[in-house]
């Protein structure tokens, strides 16, 4: 009797070509025998799949109840499943459909070892990690390229052994088990068929040498936990959240392997007295209602702690804005420096001796 392949993916005869593959993707999942399903259950979902979502061979199947391709797998026939013809419908032979593995793959990954594409390739085993760390730095440090040291705690080369991981006296010989490619290939039967896999040697980790007694301290990783002094160049005119990359600084690889890279993000801390926007500086400065009526010299801070005179006119009204040029920050990839922003803000006295109040009170009188 033939097979209802409908009732086997749970659609209607009128299921549309992407609802056929939603269904296969569903059930494949569920019963896929990797994952603890029922194997002759995946066989008959596949087979229902491959009938279904083929436009000629589902046309057949409707009209006779059975398809006349003797190369199908698991058909009308009864023929078992045929790796070889597996391979050539995923590759267009034959008129067949072609499989979107991009969907699929998570169902067929076991399978066919796609999932050793993420593994890392022997000859990155043995590279220490990078490693991501912040620093702050004063806002006056951006004005010029400054050095910061500090200590930093990570994996640093075994001092015993130098970062060999052999005991001092004793060789590094090639690993037996995947004579020194650091893989091995193994043979997977599946429901397919048999299939070869390439993977990282679980015997020396894919380094492809083991030590010949492995050494006292660091136990054959090469690398210890310790401290190192690490010396960061802050480049002049930095600014919050920039990273800069020290190769090479980061934690050591085992056995002689290459250390990885560090990550420095440089925090730049706030100003008591200015406020960074982009290359520019902003202030707030207080001068008298004296000097703001009659104008003349006052004397503003700058970033570099020294003093910088700014000519005030008379009659400046509170708020006022003046710009200073080229006594912002360095800018961080061309040469010259942003511009200082001074907003006046007139200060109040609270406080008046009699004689002031008297001078006060005859300005007044006089239509101040």
């Amino acid at each position: 009797m033939a097979k209802d392949y409908y009732a086997i993916l749970g659609i209607q005869k009128t299921a549309s070509q992407e609802e056929v593959k939603k269904a296969f993707h569903v059930l494949a999942h569920k019963h896929h025998p990797n994952k603890g399903g029922d194997e002759k259950k995946f066989k008959e979902i596949n087979e229902a799949y491959q009938v279904l979502s083929n436009q000629d061979k589902r046309a057949q199947y409707d009209q006779f109840g059975q398809v006349f391709d003797n190369g199908m797998p698991g058909g009308a026939q009864g023929q078992g499943f045929d790796p070889n013809w597996f391979w050539s419908q995923n590759r267009g032979d034959q008129g067949g459909v072609e499989f979107d593995l991009g969907d699929l793959g998570d169902v067929f990954g076991d399978f066919f070892g796609f999932g050793q594409r993420n593994q890392k390739r022997p000859k990155d085993v043995r590279k220490g990690t990078d490693l991501k760390i912040e620093i702050e730095v004063d806002l006056e440090d951006t004005l010029e390229e400054t050095k910061k040291t500090f200590s930093l705690r990570k994996l640093i080369t075994c001092v015993r052994c130098q970062g060999t991981g052999a005991e001092p006296g004793t060789r590094v010989n090639e690993c037996v088990s995947c004579r020194g490619s650091g893989q091995v290939h193994q043979i997977r039967k599946t429901i397919l068929g048999s299939f070869t896999q390439t993977g990282i040697c679980p015997e020396c980790q894919g380094e492809g040498q083991r030590p010949e007694k492995p050494c006292n301290v660091c136990k054959g990783e090469g690398r210890i936990k310790g401290e190192e002094d690490i010396e960061v160049l802050i480049p002049a005119g930095i600014d919050t959240n920039q990273v800069i990359k020290i190769m090479s600084r980061g934690n050591s690889g085992r056995r002689s392997g290459k250390a990885g890279d560090l990550y420095v993000r440089v925090i730049v801390k706030p100003h008591p007295i200015f406020e960074r926007k982009g290359d520019d500086l902003y202030s707030l400065q207080q001068i008298s209602f004296i000097d703001a009526a009659l104008g003349g010299e006052v004397e503003i801070p700058a970033l570099e702690k020294t003093k910088i005179v700014l000519n005030v006119p008379a009659g400046t009204e509170s708020g006022k804005t003046f710009r200073i040029s080229g006594k912002g920050i360095q800018h961080f990839s061309r040469n010259g420096r942003g511009d200082l922003y001074v907003q006046l803000s007139i200060k109040i006295p609270k406080k008046l001796s009699r004689s002031q109040k008297d001078l006060l009170e005859k300005l007044k009188q006089e239509g101040l």
